[in-house]
C-alpha cells in the first residue's frame, strides 16, 4: 500500500500473489515411513511371546462383545445361534514407536498371524470348528494400544428351560476366557456388552445382556483362571404359539362339552369324544417335536394338553355310562333305590330338571285313546261284562243277560258259560290288555332310565365346564410372565 505525494487523498494499492515451494521435510512420506516402521517392528517380533516389558508382569486384556442378532434358538438340541462382534484391547510393548520419527503414521494394521493376539475362546461353543470367528486385522497405534474385533456366527450350548413354554424366559450363558493363560499371566477384564446395533428377532424379545467377571481356583493349580460370562436374557413372543397351539386347544376342549349336549339317540356322542381326543393328541405331538427330550421339567403347554386330554377321556367314560343308562333294557332289572334317590331326586333338584310330563295337568283322563293305562277297579285286570240287554257283537239276537237266540223259549240260556267262540275272543282281549299294561310298565321303566341318563349328561356338562375353566386359568396363568407376555404380544 503506497500514498502518492502529489495526491495525498489518493491511495495506491498493489496486490502481490506468490507461491511457496514446500520444503522436503513437509512432504508426506507416509508410504515409505509406514513400510520402514513395519519392517522395524516386525524385525525381531515373535508372536508367541507375551508382549510385556517384564515377564513377571500381568498383561491386561479388556474384553466385550456387540450382539448383532439372535439367529436361532434350537430348543430340541439346546443350541443358541447368534451373530456377535468380539472386542479385545491390550497394550503391546513391542509395537510402540515415536510418531515424530514416522510422520503421518498414526496407526498400523497387522494380521492375526503377524502379532500376538489373546487366545480367548467361547468355552461352551457348539460349533464344529469350535472357534467360529473371522480373523480380522489388529489395529495398533503409536502407544502400542492394540484393538482386535473379530466377528462371527457363534453356536453356543444353552440350557433351555421349557417349563413355562410358551411363556418362558431363557438365559443363555456365553463364557469367554483364555485357553492357555492363567490369571497371573493374562488378566481378563470385562466391559459391558453393546446392544445398540441389535436387530430385533421375530420370535424372541431381548431383555438384556448382563455380564460378570469370574475367577476360578482349581485343585490342581494355585493360580486363578479368569473368564468373562455374558448372559443373553430373552423372552419368547407368544403370539405365534397362541394362535397355532393354545387357541385351537381351547376350542377343542370346549367341543368336549358338546358331547353332553348331543342327544343320546343321535349315535355320535362317542365318536365326537374320540375325535376331540385324537385332535388333542396331534397337537401334543407337534409340541413334542420342538421340545427337548428331557425329564427335568414338563412344558406348561404340555401340562395343559395332558389335563385337557384327561378331561376328554373322562368325558368319553361318562358318555359311555350315559348311553348305558339311556339304552338300558327294561327287563334287565329295576333301578336301585339309591340311584333313584341320588339321581332322580337330589341331583335332578339341584340341576332344576323335571321328568317328562311331570308338569302336565294332574286332571288328565286316566285312559288313553288306545286303551292303555285303563283302570277298572278290578284287581284281575279283566274286561268288565257288558250291561244287561246289550247285544253281543257276534250274535245280535243273543243278549248278554242269558236270552236265547231269536227270543224263543228254546233259546240258549248259557249266560255263565257262553259261546266257546265268545270265550276265545274274551281271552284274546284280556291278553291284549295285559300286553298293553306290560308295555306301559316297561315304557315307564325305560323312561326312568333315560331320565337318569339325561341327569348324568347335565351333571357332566356342568362339572366338565367348571373343570375346563379351572384348568385353563390355573395352568396358563401360573407362568411368571403371563401378564407381561400377553400385554406385549396381544395389546
Amino acid at each position: 500500500i503506497q500514498c502518492s505525494p502529489s495526491k495525498p487523498d489518493k491511495l495506491d494499492v498493489t496486490v502481490v500473489f506468490w507461491t511457496e515451494t514446500p520444503s522436503p521435510s513437509s512432504v508426506s512420506l507416509q508410504g515409505p515411513h509406514q513400510r520402514n516402521l513395519l519392517k522395524t517392528l516386525l524385525k525381531d517380533y515373535n508372536r508367541m511371546e507375551r508382549p510385556v516389558a517384564n515377564d513377571s508382569h500381568t498383561l491386561t486384556v479388556h474384553f466385550t462383545l456387540s450382539l448383532i442378532q439372535i439367529m436361532d434358538v434350537d430348543e430340541k438340541n439346546q443350541v443358541l445361534t447368534s451373530n456377535m462382534w468380539l472386542q479385545m484391547t491390550w497394550y503391546d510393548h513391542y509395537l510402540q514407536w515415536n510418531q515424530s520419527e514416522y510422520p503421518g503414521v498414526k496407526n498400523l494394521r497387522f494380521t492375526s498371524d503377524q502379532v500376538w493376539t489373546p487366545d480367548i475362546l467361547l468355552y461352551n461353543s457348539a460349533d464344529d470348528d469350535f472357534d467360529s470367528t473371522f480373523k480380522t486385522n489388529v489395529l495398533v497405534n503409536s502407544s502400542g494400544y492394540a484393538k482386535y474385533l473379530p466377528p462371527g456366527i457363534f453356536m453356543s450350548t444353552c440350557n433351555v428351560d421349557v417349563r413355562w413354554f410358551p411363556f418362558d424366559i431363557q438365559k443363555c450363558n456365553l463364557k469367554f476366557g483364555s485357553w492357555t493363560y492363567d490369571g497371573w499371566l493374562l488378566d481378563l477384564q470385562m466391559i459391558e456388552a453393546d446392544i445398540s446395533s441389535y436387530m430385533p428377532n421375530g420370535e424372541w424379545d431381548l431383555i438384556g445382556v448382563p455380564g460378570s467377571r469370574n475367577e476360578i481356583f482349581y485343585d490342581c493349580c494355585k493360580e486363578p483362571y479368569t473368564d468373562v460370562t455374558f448372559v443373553i436374557t430373552i423372552r419368547r413372543r407368544t403370539l405365534y404359539y397362541a394362535l397355532n397351539l393354545l387357541i385351537p386347544c381351547v376350542l377343542l376342549s370346549s367341543m368336549t362339552l358338546l358331547v353332553f349336549v348331543l342327544p343320546a339317540d343321535s349315535g355320535e356322542k362317542i365318536s365326537l369324544g374320540i375325535t376331540v381326543l385324537l385332535s388333542l393328541t396331534v397337537f401334543m405331538l407337534l409340541v413334542a417335536e420342538i421340545m427337548p427330550a428331557t425329564s427335568d421339567s414338563v412344558p406348561l403347554i404340555g401340562q395343559y394338553f395332558a389335563s385337557i386330554m384327561i378331561i376328554v377321556g373322562m368325558s368319553v367314560i361318562a358318555t359311555t355310562v350315559v348311553l348305558q343308562y339311556h339304552h338300558h333294557d327294561p327287563n334287565g332289572g329295576n333301578m336301585p333305590k339309591w340311584v333313584q334317590l341320588v339321581l332322580l331326586q337330589w341331583v335332578a333338584w339341584f340341576l332344576r330338571m323335571k321328568r317328562p310330563g311331570e308338569s302336565d295337568d294332574p286332571e288328565r283322563p286316566p285312559c288313553a285313546p288306545h286303551l292303555r293305562r285303563c283302570s277298572s277297579g278290578s284287581q284281575s285286570g279283566s274286561i268288565p261284562n257288558p250291561p244287561d240287554h246289550t247285544l253281543h257283537p257276534l250274535h245280535p239276537n243273543m243278549s248278554a243277560g242269558g236270552g236265547g237266540f231269536g227270543g224263543g223259549a228254546g233259546g240258549c240260556s248259557t249266560a255263565g258259560i257262553g259261546d266257546p267262540q265268545l270265550q276265545a275272543i274274551l281271552e284274546e282281549v284280556r291278553y291284549m290288555a295285559d300286553r298293553f299294561r306290560e308295555q306301559d310298565e316297561a315304557e315307564n321303566v325305560a323312561n326312568q332310565w333315560k331320565f337318569a341318563g339325561a341327569v348324568i349328561d347335565r351333571l357332566c356338562l356342568v362339572a366338565f365346564s367348571v373343570f375346563n375353566i379351572i384348568c385353563t386359568i390355573s395352568i396358563l396363568m401360573s407362568a411368571p410372565n403371563f401378564v407381561e407376555a400377553v400385554s406385549k404380544d396381544f395389546v
